[in-house]
């Protein structure tokens, strides 16, 4: 057995499992104090930052100088009142054997990440040379009620430089401390157990796998050529979650909500978030709660260009796609683009068939769609302005969003709506994972036309309509967000446009219970010593900070304000 890093002089005084988001923020603020951390990760050198990487980069900031200078009014309150609404937390009082309840520390972590998200979240990043755009951008516009799911206003800062700028503040000062000894890296160190000792946590022990030079996202090999144990005072787990491991997904998939077990899903992250930290950290005692709670979108659309397995990209949209079920019938109130993801899923789910379609014109494409992922967005993610000017306010649709509509397998373009229920149909017959019924033209046709009609007049009693003109009351949506309204059928502003929709999966809401110090509890609710826990295999805090639902902007700051607290718990240890 090797001693890897140990053995070579170098004694930690944490070791952190995951070179993620979470394991980045953890590294950076313990060696901040002085401390030495072994950061261990299954990928190569190419990795790190994790999926965090891939992201779009939006985080959720209350009350931002962006938003008042957008004329946005946000507050604490509000922000509290929605995630409330959104969370839903109802496993709150402990259990009828005295255990605590699954939300007991999840609801406390809620309510801190509020309040740093509403004072310091903002200035800390800052500090740390993170910029956002000046456009706040409305995700998760909700289920309709006040009380309910759903951001009331627009919160989404979208980080100038996508992930890979998140990334980049935390990975510079890390790989500094690494210059300077108090960091070092083990790569391709896959932990397989956690060494306990007395109840306590000590260490970690798992097989070396064979040297990969695979770039980032790639699946790597799974050959084990050694093994290693390592040992440290404090173990900090930020493994990420299930979202590529369809076996967990499926085992743990909430019907009663979200309807039948999907027969066919797509991946929106890379084949190493596998969920292996979950058992292993449950394996040593911890608690793992909320294992039904998960986030996946139903906008996914296959990559024509892939990287990883089955690699999915999300469609971000703009409120105005009219969106069809498979048999081409109109999802139902609040069932819109953009507005209740879960909501959404669950009424799909009860359709029978695991597909949707947008139905949309060139002119809502050019305004309103936008790509998930930092690789798709490179003027954002280059940080280069000209580029994005040209980009988003040239006429067209921005240059990713293009070629996926001219290479992707999901998309249909024609003139009229006979051609473009055929080519609908066309994709059905020739996609056997997700055959579902034959569309006819004539029902998309009346549906069309009756929404088409409500445009006569400035009022409306379609819902849809509504909304769309609710968004177009912020600055950011009508400017740059939100297609002026218009005529589906309106020949001026086509072609048309079809887009098979697909589930992609994402996140995992649930995970290992923790304080608010990211200490791993027990199913007791005592702390098991030496053990944290922080980012998505924590729930991104306390083991499901998010509760039932999201607000979107919240999953890279949940990585960074969990792993923050286990890298400052460690620091005062």
């Amino acid at each position: 057995m090797t001693k890897g890093a140990a053995e070579q002089g170098f004694v930690p005084d944490a070791i952190v499992v995951g070179a993620g988001l979470a394991g980045l923020v953890a590294t950076y603020e313990a060696t901040k104090a002085g401390k030495r951390v072994l950061v261990i990760d299954q990928e190569n050198r190419a990795n790190l930052g994790g999926q965090a990487w891939w992201s779009l980069g939006g985080l959720l900031f209350i009350d931002s100088p962006e938003q008042r200078r957008m004329g946005i009014k946000d507050s604490k309150a509000l922000a509290w009142q929605d995630w409330q609404g959104s969370a839903g937390f109802d496993r709150i009082e402990p259990q009828e054997d005295g255990t605590p309840g699954e939300d007991h520390w999840a609801h406390q972590w809620a309510q801190a990440y509020v309040e740093f998200a509403a004072t310091e979240k903002r200035d800390y990043l800052r500090a740390l040379g993170l910029k956002s755009l000046p456009f706040v951008g409305w995700a998760e516009r909700g289920s309709g009620d006040a009380a309910g799911h759903g951001n009331s206003v627009p919160r989404f800062h979208l980080t100038w430089g996508t992930g890979p700028e998140v990334v980049r503040i935390f990975v510079e000062p890390v790989l500094a401390a690494e210059e300077q000894g108090l960091v070092q890296f083990a790569f391709r160190h896959r932990v397989d157990a956690l060494v306990t000792e007395k109840g306590a946590v000590v260490g970690i022990r798992g097989a070396v796998l064979e040297e990969s030079d695979t770039e980032r996202g790639f699946a790597s090999s799974r050959v084990e050529v050694g093994e290693f144990e390592h040992r440290a005072p404090s173990v900090v787990v930020t493994t990420g979650g299930i979202g590529h491991n369809h076996e967990m997904i499926r085992a743990n998939w909430p019907v009663d909500r979200l309807g039948p077990v999907p027969t066919h899903l797509i991946s929106g992250v890379p084949a190493y978030v596998d969920g292996r930290g979950l058992t292993i950290a449950e394996e040593a005692g911890a608690r793992l709660v909320n294992s039904d709670r998960m986030w996946h979108y139903t906008e996914g659309i296959h990559n024509w260009d892939p990287v990883w397995p089955d690699h999915a990209i999300r469609v971000i949209p703009g409120p105005s796609s009219l969106w069809f079920d498979a048999t081409g019938q109109r999802l139902a109130a609040p069932n819109f683009p953009g507005f209740d993801s879960l909501g959404t899923l669950g009424a799909i789910g009860k359709t029978g068939y695991d597909y949707t379609w947008f139905v949309l014109t060139q002119a809502i494409i050019e305004k309103e769609f936008a790509l998930s992922g930092s690789e798709q967005n490179p003027d954002i993610t280059s940080k280069d302005l000209k580029f994005m000017l040209k980009s988003r306010v040239a006429k067209g649709a921005p240059g990713p969003v293009e070629a996926f509509k001219q290479n992707g397998v999901d998309f249909v373009v024609a003139d009229t709506l006979e051609e473009l229920v055929a080519g609908m149909n066309g994709i059905v017959d020739g996609d056997s994972p997700a055959r579902g019924p034959h569309l006819e033209a004539e029902v998309l046709r009346r549906q069309i036309e009756a929404r088409d009609a409500e445009l006569d007049n400035g009022f409306s009693k379609d819902f849809q309509l509504m909304a769309i003109n609710n968004a177009r009351q912020s600055r950011t949506d009508k400017l740059i967000r939100v297609a002026k309204p218009h005529k589906i059928l309106d020949p001026e502003k086509g072609p048309l446009i079809a887009v098979r929709l697909n589930i992609l999966t994402r996140k995992t809401l649930g995970g290992v219970a923790t304080n608010l110090d990211s200490r791993v509890v027990d199913r007791t609710g005592a702390v098991i010593p030496g053990l944290y826990a922080a980012g998505e295999v924590a729930g991104f805090g306390g083991g499901g900070v998010h509760g039932y639902n999201a607000l979107e902007g919240t999953f890279l700051g949940g990585c960074i304000f969990s792993g923050r607290a286990a890298g400052r718990a460690i620091a005062g240890s």
